[in-house]
């Protein structure tokens, strides 16, 4: 009877043994248990090995398809939670008690007792579902609800393999059957949208209306997960499925509800990655995914960094000893011959092989145990931010150990690269820190600033330095030229296409990038050239930090630097440009100060007549750079010679440059109209060309030093044969 039931055509000893221990008054199964045997144990075994008997036969054309056995479709297409509950083997779910309060509620109702969890991916909707499963196991839930079992259906499972029309809808049908028949299997759908369209092709029904009349009628119980976004296109549409559903929203977790998620599954990742995590660390991973993780949720992003940091930390440090490798590869090959003993009914054999597998785990988990006795490696917040500085490209490293003396020192660093621009530099800076101490709105970008002042003194520059500085990356700097936003037609380019129009698919211009490297600065370059519509995309990024681009997704800005230059007044800053460069003692630079503050407050009220007030009151400074004097020349070509002189350490060529050197390629190069850009030039056409020459014909070599002094209006070269340590 056993083998029939089980479909199988020949009756072994599995089938007779199964049917002597089915019964619980045979002598057998009596005298089994008084010699402490369980039982229970002996039927589960024999019942996965029948089971599994029943799934090794193939069918014609080489699927394997399970004959008629005790395992239902049901069981067949999904997994019981409340049974891996039992096991310990579902992490514990801390928090979310309203959402749990909520869920069991709705499950106790009359009618319509089909919750649906709706949240953002990764926010826990799932882990909900497996706290109900917890508790029913634990008891501590009402009385309605006591030896119910809740079971995650695999829809995918259910389609895969449906070659012929008929056959998904024959399943599913099969299915609800089975949980009409039982009432006490609830059925858990995560990704419950599938639903809407599963399997439906031209004349057939898709799953979402074979469910409603089962759902409406109470007969099966169903809880359904799935995101907002999804919910609303899906489910929403069909209003005879939503009536059916009742909804429970799954918010983001805050800081401190994942704090305690951390602390709670802390034992678990430290036994499982054998490393040991302080309470510090989980606070610094908790700050750090919700300031440098922006496009995803908590508590999912924080348990991942946790995760990665410590598999990561594993991976590098922690090293299994060779005799558990052994012990490992030697317990398989003697479970494969306890295997092979049993499929060729030698008992005797068997049992001698599971008597060496037992010594073999007894002898593993003494290893173990030492194992485990031996020193954890340490997680560190520094661990973390190594993982976080992959993840998003940022040095988050400095964030742990040194932003204190990094930020102190920004000044200092920016005023190398910057010369003549202490205010700007000043005023840059101080924002920043502003943003880094958590003083300012965590929500506003880091720093907004409108930078003016005559061209060529260290607009541009200085946005430069401040992607390489800040953020560690001189790529991160998002150039905007705002002449090519000049129409209203063109404005739309920066957040994309709206549906329909051409380019749609290619994403905006402005928010793909920022999308892509949310750690950047962004130059709005020439901004009183933009369309006004360009200034209304801005106030909603300078007021929350957020733009949304054409296909409705939120770009976050609030890591990112703006700035926009302007030349608003030039003509004004222009006078001041001439009298900067022939300033020489301390009363020309004393009214060339007076100058710079009339004229910075001339420009400025320029600026307001060309921005409205709500676009300038959003800004953190207005910056008027000053005009350059004779002196910030000749520390601009100081910065351009070095920046020459690093170049050709590499070739081992050394470079000296007189003070008559310099102050010729002052002369010759600084310009009113174009601010210091002509410098570079000067150094490119009459230096660096001479060097390329002197390098293709092989008359500079390693170990040379070119000493470049001035002579009768022009440049002189002079080789000397040493080692090139300049």
């Amino acid at each position: 009877e056993v083998a029939q039931e089980y479909a199988q055509e020949l009756c072994g000893t599995e089938h007779i043994v199964y049917s002597i221990l089915s019964q619980k008054n045979a002598s057998a199964t009596i005298l089994l248990r008084n010699m402490n045997v369980r039982v229970e144990d002996m039927l589960s075994e024999l019942e996965q090995l029948l089971n599994k008997q029943s799934y090794d036969s193939t069918d014609e054309v080489g699927t394997t398809r399970r004959k008629k056995g005790k395992k239902t479709l049901l069981d067949q297409f999904s997994t019981d939670l409340t049974a891996q509950a039992k096991l310990g083997k579902l992490d514990p779910v801390i928090g979310r008690e309203m959402q749990i309060r909520r869920l069991v509620t709705i499950l106790n109702r009359r009618t319509k007792n089909n919750p649906v969890l709706i949240g953002e991916p990764g926010v826990g909707k799932t882990a909900i579902v497996e706290g109900v499963a917890q508790r029913i196991v634990a008891d501590d839930v009402p009385d309605a609800l006591i030896d119910k079992r809740i079971v995650i259906l695999d829809l995918a499972a259910m389609i895969a393999g449906t070659k012929y029309r008929g056959e998904f809808e024959d399943r599913l049908k099969k299915v609800m059957k089975e949980l009409e028949n039982d009432s006490r299997t609830i059925v858990f759908i995560d990704e419950i949208h599938q639903l809407v369209g599963a399997g439906s092709a031209e004349g057939s029904m898709d799953a979402g209306n074979i469910l409603k009349p089962a759902l409406a009628r109470g007969k099966i119980q169903m809880i359904g997960a799935t995101t907002t976004a999804e919910y609303t296109k899906h489910i929403e549409k069909d209003a005879a499925l939503e009536r059916r559903l009742q909804p429970i929203q799954v918010p983001e977790t805050t800081e401190q509800e994942t704090l305690a998620i951390l602390r709670g599954l802390k034992k678990h990742y430290e036994d499982f990655h054998a490393v040991t995590i302080d309470d510090e660390v989980l606070i610094d991973t908790v700050n750090l995914a919700a300031r440098y993780i922006q496009d995803r949720f908590m508590p999912d992003k924080a348990i991942d960094l946790l995760d990665e940091a410590a598999a990561h930390l594993r991976v590098e440090k922690g090293k299994t000893p060779p005799r558990v490798r052994e012990l490992q590869k030697e317990m398989k090959l003697v479970q494969l011959k306890i295997d092979d003993a049993v499929d060729a009914e030698n008992y005797e054999l068997a049992a001698k092989e599971k008597q060496r597998l037992s010594q073999l785990e007894a002898e593993m988990l003494k290893l173990e145990k030492n194992n485990k006795g031996a020193k954890r490696i340490k997680l560190t917040s520094d661990d973390i931010a190594d993982v976080v500085s992959r993840m998003t490209g940022v040095p988050v490293s400095k964030v742990i150990r040194s932003e204190i003396s990094y930020l102190m020192n920004l000044e200092k660093n920016l005023s190398k690269h910057i010369i003549g621009q202490s205010e700007a530099v000043e005023a840059v800076s101080r924002a920043l820190r502003r943003s880094r101490s958590g003083v300012s709105s965590s929500k506003r970008p880091i720093g907004s600033f409108i930078f003016m002042g005559p061209t060529g003194v260290g607009k541009t520059e200085l946005a430069r330095k401040l992607s390489s500085e800040f953020f560690g990356n001189k790529d991160a700097l998002v150039k905007i030229d705002m002449s090519e936003f000049s129409e209203r037609h063109t404005s739309a380019r920066l957040v994309g296409a709206p549906a329909g129009y051409v380019g749609y698919d290619e994403g905006g211009q402005l928010t793909d990038k920022i999308r892509r490297q949310p750690y950047s600065v962004v130059l709005f370059d020439e901004i009183e050239k933009a369309h006004p519509d360009v200034f209304n995309m801005l106030l909603q990024v300078l007021e929350d930090g957020t733009l949304t681009d054409a296909k409705g997704r939120k770009i976050n800005f609030s890591n990112t630097i703006i700035i926009m230059t302007s030349n608003v007044g030039a003509d004004k800053m222009q006078k001041e440009a001439g009298l900067g460069f022939q300033a020489e003692d301390k009363q020309d630079l004393k009214d060339l100060d007076a100058l710079h503050q009339k004229v910075k407050d001339e420009v400025k009220s320029e600026l307001k007549k060309l921005m409205r007030p709500e676009l300038l009151n959003r800004i953190d400074k207005v910056v008027v750079f000053r005009a350059l004097t004779k002196q910030d020349a000749l520390s601009i070509v100081d910065l351009l010679i070095n920046e020459l002189r690093d170049r050709l350490v590499r070739k081992g060529v050394g470079i000296e440059l007189s003070l008559a050197a310099k102050e010729y390629i002052v002369e010759q190069g600084y310009d009113d109209k174009n601010g210091a850009r002509p410098l570079r030039r000067l150094i490119q056409d009459q230096i660096e060309d001479y060097i390329a020459d002197k390098l293709i014909s092989g008359d500079l070599d390693k170990g040379d030093i070119l000493k470049i002094g001035c002579k009768k209006n022009a440049l002189t070269f002079t080789l000397t044969r040493e080692s090139a340590t300049n």
